[in-house]
């Protein structure tokens, strides 16, 4: 079911409200929330997949924090849908946002068409960002190497650039691992995610960080960043800049309420050409956590950006345990009317689940990811280790595929074009429908064939080469 409806509060300013469905066999504390204000209507999106079918389905709407207040629902409306026509609807996103018809025109040099000649089409690069992180392991293993490079063109570094890796003790900065690391991602023309400046939790920050004065502090970030972006100035695409900042705070505690703008703004001025995320869990995988509900999240973006940060980048962790693909989409969809590059950047399932139901979990969230407009890049958690990985292994450490890595593999199959072979009609042209990226095309017309190269990017309209032999 997709829930959608307008609500207006009476006796506060604003405060969150939380949409929750009783059936007749279970309860689901929250399928949808939004930031209520007073006297004016909100909408609130959301959904729920009922486990069983049920007789009686209540919707409750309610104030977590209990305060006093009026709420008011307008207009709200429940659709439902199959699996079938949920499949549907995202083959349909996919054919539209991730593909684009293509018309091949062969000529001769006096521009005339040259019917039957034949064509090969074969694409050997895909324009959307797909990968996964990456730990010190893969250094030195050739086949986890071969593994990776077959199926990713994106990396990033899963702690090796995190601030206990690089200064566990103050003064002694090591980029060793992460320098040897980057050689391994340039070398195999990987992009990657710069992961990250500063991570807000408490626990992940040196002991000897927690120890310093507030001058010794507001010295030892300035150092941290200008060490960190000078070193990779230009090797990421992006910077997590303050890890978590929903969920914690410890360097406004510590450095006043200004101190996210001015990691973002040196973070900037240090390499303008990156581009600068939130990154956060619990916002696409489940509304009940009150501190990083989507609404809480684009509050506190647009809060940074009023205060002049050049922030363009929202990620979403995504650790999943049971994910709800209705309120995915409502999430997506909210956070894709900022128009704003929108990344799953850390993507796992919980290993509370086996095996199997880890893979038809994962499969549900990738494909609700890739169907997505707004979705411009997906990264797993899967970096692999001798005990296995954070959450979610892709194979056993023989490299043998475990059920999720069949599903990753099977999705990298159908969301890339496979080899296309045919003849030119009557007046030299030739069709096809392909994914967004890079592709070679072969033209044969008796004792003559040329090769070319061929771009394909996003748009609505088909796009035409022509091609002469």
């Amino acid at each position: 079911m997709v829930f959608v409806g307008w609500v207006k509060i009476s006796g506060a300013n604003s405060t969150l409200i939380k949409a929750s469905l009783t059936t007749d066999n279970t309860t689901y504390q929250c399928v949808g929330t939004v930031v209520a204000k007073h006297g004016c209507w909100s909408f609130l999106k959301g959904g729920f997949v009922l486990d069983s079918p049920s007789n009686l389905a209540l919707l409750f709407f309610q104030n977590p924090d209990r305060r006093d207040i009026n709420i008011t629902i307008a207009s709200a409306s429940l659709q439902p849908f199959t699996d079938e026509q949920w499949r549907a609807n995202q083959q349909y996103k996919i054919n539209t946002e991730r593909k684009r018809a293509v018309m091949l025109h062969v000529s001769d040099v006096n521009g005339n068409g040259l019917p039957g000649a034949e064509i090969e089409v074969m694409q050997v690069s895909k324009d959307f960002p797909f990968g996964s992180a990456i730990a010190k392991t893969i250094l030195g293993n050739l086949p986890y190497q071969n593994w990776f490079v077959e199926r990713f063109n994106a990396a990033v570094i899963e702690d090796e650039l995190k601030w206990y890796s690089t200064e566990p003790q103050q003064g002694h900065v090591n980029y060793t691992i992460p320098d040897e690391m980057l050689e391994f991602v340039r070398a195999n023309q990987i992009t990657a995610r710069g992961h990250n400046i500063f991570w807000e939790n408490p626990n992940f920050i040196p002991a000897w960080v927690r120890n310093l004065t507030d001058p010794e502090l507001n010295s030892a970030v300035k150092s941290r960043i200008q060490s960190l972006m000078s070193k990779y100035k230009n090797e990421f695409i992006h910077w997590d800049v303050s890890n978590e900042m929903l969920h914690f705070d410890f360097y406004e505690q510590r450095l006043g309420p200004n101190a996210t703008l001015r990691f973002f703004e040196t973070a900037h001025q240090s390499d303008p050409l990156a581009t600068l995320f939130m990154n956060e869990y619990n916002v696409v995988e489940t509304c009940e956590d009150v501190n990083s509900t989507v609404d809480v999240y684009i509050s506190r973006l647009r809060e940074l950006k009023r205060g002049g940060v050049k922030m363009d980048g929202i990620g979403l962790e995504s650790h999943f345990s049971k994910p709800n693909p209705p309120l995915i989409r409502a999430v997506l969809d909210k956070l894709g009317t900022l128009e704003l590059p929108i990344w799953l950047t850390e993507v796992d399932i919980s290993n509370t689940f086996d095996f199997e139901t880890q893979a038809t979990y994962l499969e549900v969230v990738l494909s609700e990811g890739f169907s997505h407009p707004s979705v411009n890049g997906i990264m797993l958690w899967t970096a692999l280790h001798p005990y296995g990985c954070y959450q979610m292994c892709l194979t056993d450490i023989n490299l043998h595929n475990l059920p999720s890595g069949d599903v990753v593999d099977k999705l990298l199959k159908e969301w890339q074009t496979g080899v296309i072979e045919g003849e030119t009609d009557d007046h030299g042209s030739f069709s096809f429908f392909g994914f967004l990226g890079e592709y070679n095309v072969t033209v044969k017309y008796g004792s003559k064939t040329t090769n070319s190269m061929l771009s394909l990017c996003g748009g609505d309209e088909t796009k035409h080469f022509s091609l002469q032999l």
